[in-house]
């Protein structure tokens, strides 16, 4: 199998490098008959643009979807849809000096002892630019589920600092260049970020995804399950080194007591009073929000020197210059 596709009955598969032509994606198993325009996509690619701040890459993709097919007079037909962003800002010469070295913490090594050959311009496949299609996916997700169900995502960490989560607002969330939901957290983060751009470091983050209002029974038990599939779905994003559903890790430290969430009679349902299970028991949703968390490592294209090896096996040194996405 080619692995570059993700789903069931809604199932999705990129195509595309960096530094090529242009990135795409075919979405097949929306139903037919859903209004679908290429705003309703450019509004999730526009948050997710890069450039926007001196905290991300400084590519200046506009990202523009176009809509190749499935798509009939504005509503979806039911047959593949297909998505286009072509890429027109890159610069592949920033990557010459690395053609030859490995670079640590990037996937140069594996591609080549898995494909022998590698698309070094900005890491071809794997690069972060893959993710454009995936929230390009994800919007028309997002139409199919319509307005009762919600998914949204926060930041909640950035290297060693924390949001407060008494400050916890949905509506800072868009306000910031960190999608962070705590506004007092915001200039902390930006004076730290600052000072480790400074010293040609980097440092990773944990970002939240809350589901609100997905049903009771949605997913399958043992292979299927819906955590499974969350788990699966996070952990193939790029540069994402762990993922965690409710309480995750942190069951670990609690005891049965503690952990359990005990129910009561509620309208139609019972009710939880906490949601350490993440809004998935035994592969199911609990009715509860589904909350997931995952971890993103450092980038590692960074100024600091550091030790390597080349193609031909001899030890070298390797700094990152240039601009990278």
């Amino acid at each position: 199998m080619s692995h570059n596709s993700f789903g069931h009955l809604f199932r999705f598969t990129t195509f595309g490098e960096s530094h090529g032509p242009a990135i795409g994606c075919v979405v097949d198993g929306t139903p037919p008959g859903i209004p679908l325009t290429e705003e309703d996509i450019q509004v999730d690619l526009n948050k997710r643009r890069p450039g926007q701040s001196r905290f991300t890459t400084q590519r200046q993709e506009l990202d523009t979807v176009k809509i190749l097919s499935g798509v009939f007079e504005g509503v979806t037909t039911g047959t593949p849809i297909g998505l286009l962003i072509e890429n027109v800002d890159q610069r592949s010469k920033d990557y010459s000096e690395i053609k030859d070295k490995y670079r640590p913490g990037h996937a140069d090594y594996t591609y080549i002892a898995k494909y022998g050959i590698r698309d070094y311009r900005g890491g071809g496949r794997s690069s972060a630019r893959e993710t454009a299609m995936r929230v390009a996916a994800g919007a028309i997700a997002r139409k199919i589920l319509g307005s009762e169900i919600v998914v949204r995502g926060a930041l909640v960490q950035m290297g060693e600092k924390t949001i407060n989560r008494d400050n916890w607002d949905w509506n800072q969330v868009n306000e910031n260049p960190f999608f962070a939901p705590d506004a007092a957290a915001v200039p902390e983060f930006e004076a730290y970020l600052d000072g480790i751009r400074k010293s040609g470091s980097s440092v990773g983050a944990v970002i939240e995804v809350v589901a609100t209002g997905a049903p009771a029974g949605w997913g399958a038990p043992i292979y299927g399950k819906l955590d499974q599939d969350l788990a699966s779905a996070m952990m193939s994003i790029n540069a994402v080194k762990g993922v965690e559903i409710g309480a995750g890790f942190g069951s670990a430290a609690l005891t049965g007591e503690q952990n359990a969430d005990e129910m009561r009679a509620g309208h139609n349902r019972p009710e939880f009073l906490s949601n350490n299970a993440g809004g998935v028991l035994g592969g199911l949703s609990t009715g509860q929000d589904i909350v997931c968390r995952f971890a993103v490592k450092p980038t590692s294209s960074i100024l600091a020197p550091r030790k390597t090896v080349d193609r031909a096996g001899r030890e070298t040194e390797i700094i990152t210059k240039g601009r990278h996405d």
